[in-house]
């Protein structure tokens, strides 16, 4: 496989980026694009992305009935199709660019940082974990399945494995050949964990319709009601008597919400690919900044201790949560455990929204500039945000019509109307912390007077004067080390560097102990939805007023993007606190 035949403009690119390198004096600038008509090559793998993703959700939305002639098994074979071209591709990518030398002539040093790709690595584990407990229940009815469907969670396995490896070793390329053709890879690659994420979120909310009903008729009843127009899997319709059985059942079930968040990390970081494919990176004005992670060292413990306090709460609300909602049919328990639930998320939200203002008072303090240069992967983290925030926004608005207009009012209902403010209130000052901590500038440590503050730091007295005797004034004594390279500092400024470290200093302790509290926080109330507890289903006043068709499906549509903002929260404010 060789390099492929690229546009006139690449070579006249290679030769700029060549003359650059004879003349080192001349400052560098960005070589010219290598396109002709860069924005033609984009709108074509947009075009194809849009198509396969209008085709996977008509397949997947229409597989969710019984009436629709549309079996699980169409939309698994589409799933598996896809897969494979996606495997395909990556192959090609992988040995096509290792062949050629010019393949990758930068890197962006914003993009697939190494948090990110941790934990893209974290939930592939789960995904393959819950492929297994998939292979195994569904081998227990291999004689009464579709072939399609022990051959699909197999090619998932495979497919995740090979592009968790694909995206930790080329998350930061900026391809320069095939260009069409890579692009176009990248939106095929895109589209399928898109349509992989809508047939788990699909999935996972009829199996939790199923387990509700269930629980509330017999089996005879349950029975009729899925033949009435409720989707159901082949596999209902088989016997799941063994005990082995019933483990990969609910198995993979539980771990749908580690797949469908591996799947949206996957569909972010391929999104920054494609946008870096022809471009080039000045890396005089592309600053790269090397930061340590140090988790334990210049932090107070604030933040972390009561964040770990929130989250083992929380772990325990969701457990009482699970046992007396699901597990009970009492009202009472029910009424108790929301009760509880509701009261956890009130104090949860609020501490968190005032952490957030004091975070972005903090801000009005800190004296780093704004990073203005072009970031593909802050855009999209923004964006994100942004945008994944309307979900619980529109469940939270939701939420306040039907409790306002809703007769006769408790104490329940007061509390949901306070939670859903609270959510909302949270995620506004949330963003605005995260978007203006990734606009910040880490701190530089200031190499030039090195000399002078070691000096500085180790006089015995800290007298101005006795300073000043030991800096020479702006005449003839500095213009030696002034022509030589050094620059001269007054008494002023080494008095200001003497102080200016103590300011630095509980800024940035306090943005740490900010953002490992609302990391933390964000982790539990990711996990109490993703796991289970999810009131919506389980409050009244909004099924009562929306009726049982609407409200459903207004939760099942908003609640995901609700679920992915906290993960997403969770890997930015993991980098403003990194950056802090």
């Amino acid at each position: 496989m060789g390099c492929g035949h690229k546009d006139d403009k690449a070579n006249v690119a290679s030769s700029q980026i060549a003359s650059f390198s004879h003349q080192p004096h001349q400052p560098p600038s960005t070589p010219a694009s290598k396109e002709v008509w860069k924005k033609g090559g984009r709108m074509f793998s947009i075009l194809l992305a849009v198509h396969l993703a209008l085709l996977a959700c008509t397949l997947v939305s229409s597989g969710a009935f019984e009436k629709i002639a549309v079996h699980d098994y169409d939309v698994f074979f589409l799933l598996t199709v896809m897969m494979l071209m996606v495997i395909i591709w990556i192959i090609f990518y992988l040995v096509g660019t290792s062949r050629c030398p010019d393949a990758i002539l930068c890197k962006d040093s914003h993009a697939g940082p190494v948090w990110l790709r941790g934990g893209l690595i974290l939930f592939a584990i789960f995904s393959l974990v819950m492929d297994v407990f998939k292979i195994g229940y569904y081998s227990s009815f291999y004689s009464c399945l579709s072939a399609i469907k022990i051959i699909y969670p197999i090619v998932q396995a495979i497919f995740v494995v090979v592009q968790t490896y694909f995206l930790w070793i080329s998350a930061k390329d900026c391809v320069h050949v095939h260009l069409n053709v890579t692009r176009c890879g990248l939106m095929l690659t895109l589209t399928t964990n898109l349509a992989v994420w809508m047939s788990a979120v699909t999935d996972e909310s009829v199996h939790k319709a199923h387990s509700k009903l269930k629980k509330n008729v017999t089996e005879e009843i349950f029975r009729w009601l899925l033949k009435a127009g409720m989707r159901s899997s082949s596999a209902e319709e088989c016997n799941c008597n063994s005990h082995i059985c019933q483990i990969f059942k609910n198995g993979y079930f539980w771990l749908y919400p580690f797949n469908i968040e591996y799947s949206l990390f996957a569909s972010a970081m391929v999104y920054v690919m494609w946008k870096n494919v022809g471009r080039f990176i000045d890396h005089h004005s592309h600053h790269i900044h090397h930061l340590k992670f140090r988790l334990f060292r210049r932090t107070f413990f604030v933040g972390i201790v009561l964040g770990l306090i929130i989250l083992v709460s929380g772990l325990g609300v969701l457990i009482l949560y699970e046992v007396q909602v699901n597990s009970s049919t009492e009202s009472s328990k029910k009424s108790q455990a929301l009760t509880m639930y509701y009261i956890f998320n009130i104090v949860c939200l609020g501490l968190m929204s005032l952490v957030c203002i004091g975070g972005s008072v903090i801000y009005r303090f800190d004296k780093r500039d704004m990073d203005r240069h072009k970031n593909p992967t802050r855009t999209l983290d923004v964006a994100l945000l942004m945008g994944a925030a309307l979900g619980q926004y529109a469940i939270s608005y939701y939420s306040i019509v039907a409790i306002v207009a809703s007769t006769p009012r408790d104490a329940i209902s007061a509390l949901n109307l306070t939670y859903a403010l609270l959510m909302i209130a949270q995620h506004t000052f949330q963003n605005i912390f995260i978007i203006e901590g990734l606009h910040r500038q880490p701190p530089k440590e200031d190499h030039k007077h090195d000399s002078h503050q070691k000096d500085l730091y180790g006089l015995t007295f800290v007298n101005i004067n006795a300073v000043s005797l030991r800096v020479p004034d702006s005449g003839s004594t500095l213009a030696p080390s002034t022509a030589s390279g050094t620059e001269a500092i007054h008494p002023s400024d080494l008095v200001r560097t003497l102080t200016a470290p103590k300011k630095m200093n509980w800024r940035r302790k306090f943005l740490r102990e900010i953002s490992m509290f609302l990391l933390l926080s964000n982790i539990i109330l990711w996990i109490m939805p993703a796991f289970g507890a999810r009131p919506q289903f389980d409050n009244d006043t909004e099924l009562n007023f929306y009726g049982d068709s609407m409200w459903p499906a207004i939760v099942d549509i908003c609640l995901p993007f609700g679920i992915f903002y906290r993960m997403h929260a969770v890997a930015s404010l993991l980098e403003v606190y990194i950056m802090s």
